[in-house]
């Protein structure tokens, strides 16, 4: 439990909540809440997907980043054209650590930024004939690129560029896939449309290109890992404990994935499902159009590996339930010798967690198996199914929080005094110089694999190195220091 009761929570609530003026202070108090267990849908506790208060500092992304920088920029061996200006499309790029296997510019091209880099005359004029051209240098410059992606900025849905209209002509031209993507920044309320907007383009331009291939082999295991973008080799992790039980890995996408294997998807037996929020959308349509189920796993921490790990094997017959059992036991000893050299060092610990789209819940059972306790979660762009998950998994009267501003975060930090937080590189800077021991959950910090048993090693092994590091009880933020000149300081 946390160290708040229930009505100190709700009193904390209020306490931050004062400082708006009124219309804000009400909307502000439908995205903050007490967890309740017993509550059966998290619609009557807290509010999400909710535009951002303007004048409020979020730190949500835009649609065009759920869909550039999250979903179609991990696809490996297609080129991603950022159709605006430049800024959007370097800011986009390698910022998420997509691992990947090949040589880029060659045959693959994920940390390379492609920009129609829009200037005055094309917001006058239009950008269609330069899109045209733009993919013609590219295909002829890169050859080997299997496709490529038309992911609009801002200022394309205002002045009104027909890239469908260009992605079928240049698709004929160059004979490959040319996706065009309607992922205007402005559209909805965060990334997590751009999320769906991608995933409607995966429907229509791309997954039924090979619904009448008859010459791939099937077989009974086929499985595809979806939702997975292999931060730091996130995905590489839970690949081989799917194919040591006995299952056939065909495709995993978008990290270090390719367009074959995003047309070979709707051939497998079952889809796993990584991040929820940022796929469901194509899973439910390739559960309705060919018949596949999809189940949402959890590879974070070994108590919620091997309920992953069985749930999977369920859908097969005993020679993989067999074989999840012989992966479990064989890697028991070794994630029992992690437990056994960090827990002493981390039990107790409590950790506050503000993150995207899955983390927020899905690194939990991690810290639990290291007997560490979440005493406050929330979403930059959840939607009410993700609390509705998350309420089950967070104690009685601890924190959840909805898009929650940067002096709420850290009013709520001060109040509850986590032992470490685990947020994006936005908040990063602001909470290390209070002091407080931080990792970077949207890319580990550098870090990772986080996933499967090789990655909990590395997740135990950061936050021991992060948490109980000599540096924090030697740093004394700026204004807490006392009787020291600022011009001595900055003299020296």
């Amino acid at each position: 439990m946390s160290a708040l009761t229930r009505d100190e929570t709700e009193a904390l609530i209020q306490e931050v909540l004062e400082v708006y003026p009124e219309k804000a202070k009400k909307d502000r108090a439908k995205h903050l809440a007490v967890n309740d267990q017993e509550v059966e849908q998290s619609k009557k506790c807290i509010t999400s997907n909710r535009r951002s208060l303007p004048g409020v500092m979020t730190i949500r992304g835009c649609a065009y980043a759920g869909s550039k920088g999250v979903v179609w920029g991990p696809v490996k061996d297609m080129i991603h054209i950022s159709h605006g200006p430049v800024g959007c499309g370097q800011y986009s790029r390698a910022g998420r650590r997509n691992y990947y296997v090949g040589t880029t510019g060659v045959n693959v091209f994920g940390t390379m930024n492609f920009t129609s880099d829009f200037q005055e005359k094309d917001i006058v004029f239009g950008g269609d004939k330069k899109l045209a051209k733009l993919i013609d240098e590219i295909d002829q410059l890169f050859p080997l690129n299997k496709g490529i992606t038309i992911q609009s900025e801002c200022p394309i849905g205002l002045i009104g560029d027909d890239i469908e209209a260009v992605a079928k002509m240049k698709a004929k031209d160059i004979e490959k896939t040319v996706v065009p993507v309607r992922c205007e920044g402005f559209r909805g309320v965060s990334q997590s449309l751009g999320h769906h907007i991608a995933n409607d383009a995966v429907r229509d331009w791309v997954l039924d290109k090979r619904d009448n291939d008859t010459s791939w082999e099937a077989t009974p295991y086929d499985v595809a890992i979806i939702g997975d973008y292999n931060i730091g080799g996130d995905a590489w992790a839970s690949r081989i404990l799917l194919e040591e039980m006995g299952l056939r890995c065909v495709a995993q996408w978008s990290g270090d994935g390719t367009l074959s294997e995003m047309e070979l998807t709707p051939k497998v037996k079952l889809n796993l499902l990584h991040c929820y929020r940022s796929m469901n959308y194509i899973s439910r349509h390739m559960e309705e159009k060919y018949g596949i189920p999809w189940l949402e796993y959890n590879f974070f921490g070994p108590t919620k590996i091997e309920e992953s790990l069985r749930e999977i094997a369920s859908h097969f017959d005993d020679k993989i339930k067999e074989g999840a059992e012989r992966v479990i036991a064989k890697y028991r000893k070794e994630s029992d010798a992690v437990i056994e050299k960090y827990r002493p060092r981390l039990e107790g610990k409590r950790v506050m967690l503000y993150v995207g789209g899955l983390r927020p819940r899905h690194v939990i059972g991690a810290y639990e198996d290291l007997g560490m306790e979440v005493v406050g979660t929330g979403y930059e762009f959840a939607h009410n199914d993700d609390y509705d998950r998350t309420i089950k998994e967070m104690g009685n009267a601890t924190l959840i929080y909805d898009d929650v501003t940067g002096y709420e975060f850290e009013e709520f930090v001060k109040r509850v005094k986590p032992d470490l937080i685990g947020s994006g590189i936005k908040e990063k800077y602001i909470f290390q110089k209070m002091g407080i021991p931080f990792r970077q959950m949207h890319s580990w910090d550098y870090s990772g694999p986080y996933h499967g048993y090789d990655g909990f090693a590395i997740f135990a092994r950061d936050m021991d190195m992060t948490l109980n590091n000599p540096c924090w009880s030697n740093l004394t933020p700026p204004w807490k220091r006392q009787g020291e000149a600022p011009q001595a300081e900055a003299a020296e």
